[in-house]
């Protein structure tokens, strides 16, 4: 069975990567150009993509192509329906990140918070040993015991951070985007109560109709002047312009942001050129890549071709 690989270096170097090397004759590149994606997949039974489309145009032309294993949860850069018409399958991997999401999820809160970074630069810049002072209160911090954390989308990653935050001493309250979600352990909120009433923030839904720009100027203006906002979930739920200008009008406390609309970030972005640095700290969409997060990715992308050959 021929497997390729499109774009093995959107997963980075992993030690288990030989794994998938025992499900059948598999290629590797670690970027694949649309313009070449038929002349490498051409004769694949399996192509392994991450951030590769693979749309009608190239389903079309792939004629051997009987599963598609995208190494990441969404499925946005698939043509699902025409895939199932041509009788192609489509296997992802979900929950293999849940712990790496929540843990940055976190380091980014406590970033905000706990302002280390500052109190770091103050000692290490001789301030400190020169201050006569055994501590300083330059900079304050607030503790999160007997906070509020709003969640908006309670999937398997949400209720991870919500487990971390009642740890803390945090309440927890949600916000459903699909209606459907009813949590018995948790208070659900609609999105204006939850953003009013919420010290911190949290975003963890995935972008779709419901959630793109869920989270514009209008909206942030209701929460509260020290409330932090938060989101490891999906670049494009929240409206960056918006966010920064709230952020420089000092209508929140803070941001923590890891995904983004357009990604890398363009070097023109407002969060770059225009929000001061302790407002918001910002990560490059690195939540899921911890090693043993990107360990699991592999092992049951192995797992999805072996159920698949097994069914055969």
């Amino acid at each position: 069975m021929n497997i390729v690989f499109l774009d093995a270096k959107t997963l980075g170097e992993i030690n288990n990567f030989r794994v998938l090397e025992k499900t059948g004759q598999l290629e590797i590149y670690d970027t694949t150009p649309r313009e070449q994606i038929i002349e490498r997949s051409i004769h694949a039974e399996v192509i392994i993509v991450n951030k590769v489309l693979i749309d009608r145009v190239i389903l079309d032309q792939l004629p051997s192509l009987k599963l598609i294993c995208v190494a990441a949860t969404g499925l946005n850069n698939i043509d699902l329906e025409y895939a199932s018409q041509k009788g192609i399958q489509v296997k992802n991997v979900s929950g293999y990140s849940t712990d790496s999401v929540a843990q940055l999820n976190f380091a980014l809160l406590l970033h905000l918070v706990n302002r280390v970074q500052y109190y770091d630069s103050y000692v290490k810049s001789g301030q400190y040993s020169s201050s006569g002072m055994f501590t300083h209160f330059g900079g304050s911090f607030w503790e999160l015991s007997g906070k509020r954390l709003g969640i908006i989308g309670l999937g398997t990653i949400g209720r991870k951070v919500a487990q971390i935050a009642q740890s803390f001493g945090m309440e927890i309250v949600f916000y459903s985007t699909t209606g459907r979600n009813n949590n018995i352990n948790y208070k659900r909120f609609d999105l204006d109560t939850l953003l009013s009433t919420s010290d911190v923030v949290s975003i963890h839904a995935p972008l779709n109709e419901a959630t793109k720009g869920l989270i514009d100027y209008e909206k942030i203006k209701l929460m509260r002047p020290c409330a932090i906002l938060l989101n490891t979930g999906r670049g494009g739920i929240i409206v960056e312009a918006d966010l920064a200008r709230a952020l420089n009008e000092n209508l929140i406390g803070g941001a923590g942001i890891d995904v983004y609309e357009q990604e890398p970030l363009p070097p023109d972005h407002p969060y770059l050129l225009s929000v001061p640095p302790s407002k918001i700290v910002l990560t490059p969409h690195i939540a899921w890549i911890s090693v043993e997060a990107r360990q699991r990715l592999i092992d049951r992308i192995a797992k999805n071709i072996e159920d698949y050959k097994n069914l055969a």
